[in-house]
């Protein structure tokens, strides 16, 4: 059985709010925020909680962007995220104990320091578009086989 998570994008007038990983899994990457699913919680319920927790901001209106699955060799465990969009949402980005926020606009979203799979997916994601894939990845993130639908 795939382990359900949860990845929250707020887009604001050409810009991406990520937040840069302090510990865990991707720790020292950007990335949208988000994490697992708790029991007895819908995915998006997951998205607004996470959100909340990692950066202080409160949003709404979220839109589904996506499902990406992503499997690790050596690891039996596929993990299974559901990529929401927003432009909805109170308060200002704090830093907690889990990620440092920070606005990007479009043009300059650091891909070189983010997981080896968002630069084929993201993009589009930003660009308006819904995506489907899976990637699967070997021994230091190297990205061994992909398969990514946009719709």
């Amino acid at each position: 059985m795939n382990k359900l998570l949860t990845l929250c994008l707020v887009i604001k007038d050409g810009k991406v709010l990520l937040g840069m990983k302090k510990r865990g899994f991707g720790a020292g990457r950007w990335n949208g925020f988000g994490g697992k699913v708790q029991e007895g919680e819908s995915i998006e319920e997951a998205a607004i909680r996470e959100m909340k927790e990692e950066s202080d901001v409160s949003v709404t209106g979220l839109e589904e962007a996506g499902v990406l699955i992503f499997t690790f060799e050596g690891d039996p465990q596929p993990l299974e995220v559901h990529i929401f969009t927003t432009d909805a949402f109170g308060g200002e980005p704090h830093e907690s104990e889990e990620m440092s926020p920070q606005w990007f606009e479009f043009d300059k979203v650091p891909y070189g320091e983010m997981w080896p799979d968002d630069r084929f997916w993201l993009p589009q994601v930003l660009a308006g578009w819904k995506v489907k894939g899976s990637f699967h990845f070997g021994e230091g993130d190297i990205i061994l086989k992909k398969e990514l639908e946009i719709l």
